[in-house]
């Protein structure tokens, strides 16, 4: 399709791939396709091919009917599902009128599936053969299913009169068998199969697990569907390790790049979140209020109060962060609480023991270098002092970590995303129990002496 006549060219300097790829992210939709319609045929194609399915759909219902119909056509049936997706509901029936009868009702089935199921992103294209055909057979038809409508031909697959998947051979397989040969000889009958309404997570999962690059997608009577292939894969890691970071950093799951989202939905992803947190600080007020008694006896203990609850959050924060991450990439299960809950236990101490040295040294130069900043007398008793405050540690640092490592698995268990225990949330719940600790740490240790 060309996008500019030779008066365009002389009138307008030519914008390149590369300028408009830069540009892009700042560029509203105006701007983004002004410069499209300034690009080359092979330029405009190749920028097209790598835009995201929001950013298709946004630029395909800015152009003319005409234009969006070439477009539309040029794209594969599952890239087509995502870009119908992202468009608002009202302009989906005009788009899918630009389609012919076949690709309509290729798009429509993977409509009827959730975009982050299998079956939402398969291609229902894909290079099939029957069991009983030779290799000679089969070669020429995958030639002509090529020049037709398969995209790619990675693999293919051998299906009976019923389309169920018998098994699968490679070109390069049917290259070396002999041309007498039938394909029920050369197909390779143990399959990695995925059902169609499996979540894109465990289909990456498994794509990383056999190293392949197309899995069949199968229903429940073992008819083939369509095949996922590795690159679309990709697309579901970044998207799913996006939205999981997102939610670690205390926030909803943004559903288009920063620079596209509108101030009140940035507003509404980020507030709630927010709103709870700072609701939940109050029991930290609280929490400070109830020993206020001790606090107006030893002033000392306030100024080390941010160093305890610190101590708690971060390695909440750092357990949660592991564990979630664990949890993603399919090395931790539910059952594995157990395990996680030992392990922790052991890293909370350890770490804590090291925290914990470090605050007593920390009160002990603080009294050597600066005497009493307080003006209470603690003659003799710093050391003790010290003592409460590395303990404390240990005791908030041991706490934090299983309260951030075991979060997750309950969430898990509610049935909820475990990257919803983000790292603010875990602070905050270890403030609340680190200061109650913290407290009762010292008025045992204390009692008698400055208590």
């Amino acid at each position: 399709m060309a996008h500019l006549d030779t008066d365009d060219e002389l009138a307008n300097p030519r914008v390149s791939a590369a300028d408009l790829r830069d540009a892009w992210p700042v560029l509203d939709t105006e701007g983004r396709v002004e410069g499209f319609r300034h690009l080359t045929s092979a330029e405009a194609e190749e920028i097209f091919l790598e835009l995201s399915a929001i950013d298709r759909a946004q630029l395909l219902l800015s152009l003319p009917p005409a234009e969006q119909r070439w477009w539309l056509r040029a794209l594969p049936p599952d890239d087509l599902a995502d870009v119908l997706q992202a468009a608002p509901d009202e302009e989906r029936g005009r788009l899918l009128d630009h389609l012919d009868e076949a690709t309509r009702r290729e798009t429509n089935v993977l409509l009827a599936y959730s975009e982050d199921e299998a079956g939402g992103l398969m291609n229902p294209r894909y290079a099939r053969l029957r069991p009983d055909m030779t290799v000679d057979e089969a070669i020429g038809y995958l030639r002509r299913q090529t020049r037709e409508r398969v995209e790619s031909i990675y693999y293919a697959y051998v299906l009976d009169q019923e389309s169920r998947l018998q098994g699968v051979v490679s070109f390069r397989q049917l290259m070396m068998a002999r041309g007498d040969a039938r394909v029920r000889d050369v197909m390779v009958s143990d399959l990695v199969t995925v059902p169609d309404e499996m979540d894109q997570e465990a289909v990456g999962r498994l794509f990383a697990q056999h190293d392949l690059l197309a899995i069949p997608v199968v229903d429940a009577e073992g008819r083939m569907q369509g095949v996922v292939t590795a690159d679309d894969i990709v697309d579901v890691v970044r998207e799913e390790a996006t939205e999981d970071i997102q939610k670690i950093g205390g926030t909803s799951a943004l559903e288009a790049p920063y620079l596209q989202v509108g101030f009140l939905q940035m507003f509404r992803k980020r507030a709630p979140w927010l709103v709870i947190l700072f609701v939940s600080g109050t029991l930290t007020v609280g929490a400070i209020r109830f020993f206020q008694d001790t606090l107006d006896q030893i002033k000392l203990l306030a100024f080390f109060v941010p160093l305890i609850i610190s101590s708690g959050g971060n390695c909440g924060s750092q357990a949660s962060t592991l564990v979630i991450r664990a949890m993603a990439l399919g090395e931790l299960r539910l059952r594995d609480w157990w395990r996680v809950f030992l392990r922790e236990v052991a890293a909370g101490l350890a770490l804590g023991a090291v925290l914990g040295a470090l605050g007593l040294t920390i009160v002990v130069a603080w009294h050597h270098l600066s005497g009493d900043p307080t003006n209470v007398p603690l003659r003799d008793h710093f050391l003790l002092v010290g003592g409460a405050i590395g303990l404390s540690v240990v005791g908030v640092a041991t706490w934090g970590t299983l309260v951030g490592a075991l979060l997750p698995f309950a969430l898990r268990r509610l049935g909820l995303d475990p990257a919803s225990a983000s790292a603010p949330l875990v602070a905050t719940l270890s403030d609340v129990t680190g200061l109650v600790i913290y407290f009762s740490v010292a008025i045992v240790l204390l009692s008698g002496t400055l208590l």
